[in-house]
């Protein structure tokens, strides 16, 4: 399995990054022989290192605890295993019934979270994030979460100026961090692509995670071109999110939200992915790997990350990285309006 450099940092990660909102019980919660599981079938089917993408949002840090605590368990030495962080959220007291940050989502958890993007705020989520951790393994890899999301808030386009600028001082934080060596490298991740093009013009980045963005059914050419500027500039591409939230892959919510064919766009959706299927059983071609050969071939992508909450899943999630799909379903794909007739990357 081929090792990729993440920008110019020296940091050399495998085609598959492993994340780890299911140790956060995301949807469902999970026993802890289920998630020790987890995180073992990992390291059984990929060569060291080993990359799992966290964060303290994840289960109000309940995803980073679980993580330190399998990586411990299962005696994993800290230069085998490389953690990517995603700071901007701090572990708090839970002091009503639920948690009060995305409700409904997360199951059975003992804490809260509070959003903290500032400068002050990445270095105490920073050390939070290392507590939880366990104290012996630490990020190499740290960002600012969901960017996208904390704009999406703003209340008025001063008060977004106002977001935007504590974002900025949030990568200052970041970028003092690398420099006295506590992290090794410094990214971005969003749903919202333009976000990252946006934050990517005032802060020195090594990497950029898209989610939901460039897919085998979404690949508009202006993301191909911002993708292959960055490329030029040797920031690292991080791809997530390749299946629409499961729905390319026969699940029911299409970009994290409960879809049905009830209106003229859904019903497009919908009959994409039955022709899509169509293709992928002519050619004897899990959608899966379809989605995740796809998704290798823009620009500078050096990883795909993948979700899962099923241990027995590590194995085809790290064989769709590897598996090569051939010309002939490709050009069929584009003969058929699957994929962007130009497409210029297969």
């Amino acid at each position: 399995m081929k090792l990729n450099e993440i920008g110019k940092t020296g940091i050399k990660i495998p085609p598959i990054i492993f994340g780890t909102s299911a140790l956060g019980n995301l949807y469902t919660a999970l026993s802890d022989e289920t998630k020790l599981e987890i995180v073992q079938q990992a390291f059984e089917h990929v060569p060291a290192p080993v990359v799992f993408d966290s964060a303290g949002k994840y289960g109000a840090g309940l995803a980073l605890e679980k993580l330190g605590e399998c990586l411990e368990k299962l005696n994993i030495a800290p230069e085998n295993v490389i953690i990517s962080n995603k700071l901007g959220w701090k572990r708090t007291p839970l002091l009503t019934p639920e948690p009060t940050f995305e409700q409904g989502v997360w199951m059975d958890l003992k804490n809260d979270a509070v959003q903290d993007i500032s400068y002050e705020g990445i270095l105490n989520c920073y050390e939070q994030g290392n507590e939880l951790l366990g104290g012996k393994y630490f990020p190499q890899l740290a960002s600012v979460h969901d960017p996208d999301e904390y704009l999406n808030a703003a209340t008025s386009s001063k008060d977004r100026d106002s977001r935007f600028a504590n974002i900025v001082e949030a990568y200052k934080a970041l970028a003092d961090l690398k420099k006295s060596g506590k992290v090794k490298a410094i990214g971005v991740g969003a749903k919202n692509w333009k976000i990252i093009e946006e934050i990517s013009k005032e802060v020195e980045l090594d990497w950029a995670m898209f989610a939901n963005s460039m897919t085998i059914m979404h690949h508009p050419k202006d993301l191909l071109d911002f993708m292959q500027s960055l490329h030029s500039k040797n920031i690292s591409i991080v791809n997530s999110a390749v299946f629409h939230a499961g729905f390319l892959i026969g699940g029911q919510f299409f970009d994290y939200r409960l879809i049905q064919p009830d209106t003229e766009e859904n019903k497009a959706i919908f009959k994409w992915r039955e022709n899509f299927f169509t293709l992928c059983t002519k050619h004897n071609i899990s959608p899966a790997v379809a989605c995740v050969s796809f998704a290798t071939t823009a620009p500078g992508v050096v990883s795909i990350a993948l979700n899962t909450s099923k241990p027995s899943h590590i194995k085809s999630n790290v064989a769709s990285v590897v598996t090569k799909v051939p010309a002939e379903f490709w050009a069929e794909m584009k003969a058929s309006g699957l994929i962007a007739t130009d497409y210029p990357f297969l």
